[in-house]
């Protein structure tokens, strides 16, 4: 099966690995602004945070694209970042997996 064609099952893995990693980047993401907010002491640190907030959401809405052309990069950038575990896709073609697995090296 080419890297633009998923099957239906395929869909269903993808999704949920993609659904999975967005999940593990945003609770991490949490977990890191409750840190920061206890370290804010004055204004310009509340600033810092709201431009770091605004740069990882346009960060995280850039990087999370669910569309089957481009799901082979997706999921290598979020393997690479570790927001992607291998295991999550288990169930796809070795064909997507292994260019995943490559490309997530590079």
């Amino acid at each position: 099966m080419s890297e633009n064609t998923w099957s239906t099952t395929e869909q269903k893995i993808a999704e949920s690995a993609f659904k999975k990693a967005y999940e593990r980047e945003t609770a991490a993401l949490i977990q890191h602004i409750y840190e920061k907010i206890e370290e804010i002491k004055e204004i310009d640190s509340l600033w810092n945070l709201h431009d770091y907030l605004s740069a990882k959401r346009h960060q995280i809405d850039g990087r999370y694209d669910f569309r089957y052309p481009v799901l082979i990069f997706v999921f290598s950038d979020l393997m690479k970042e570790g927001w992607l575990l291998p295991e999550d896709l288990e169930g796809l073609d070795q064909d997507k997996i292994s260019k995943i697995t490559v490309l997530s090296r590079i």
